[in-house]
């Protein structure tokens, strides 16, 4: 247990930071799964509404220092990856 003023203070802070950092990365992970369903179900402007939410939500993250930006950057381009094979797939001629 910290035993000085400061170090007190940091053990709080600490505490904020680690429930908003967990609401945080609750909701990027929701959104997209959110989006991953979205692009299973085949419709295409839910799909693509959704996945813009979980970008958007990935980049404020990164941004925030709650997900490391490269962390965020593969996780987009796997979501994108997912949403143009589901999306631009070649048609039988």
């Amino acid at each position: 247990m910290a035993n000085t003023h400061s170090a007190l203070k940091k053990m709080r802070q600490a505490e904020r930071r680690r429930v908003r950092n967990q609401m945080i990365k609750s909701r990027v992970k929701s959104l997209i799964k959110k989006a991953r369903v979205s692009i299973e179900s085949g419709d295409l402007e839910e799909a693509r509404v959704s996945v813009g939410e979980a970008i958007s939500a990935l980049d404020r993250a990164a941004e925030r220092g709650i997900l490391h930006h490269n962390n965020a950057a593969r996780r987009k381009s796997r979501l994108m990856k997912r949403y143009n094979v589901a999306f631009t797939a070649p048609t039988a001629a």
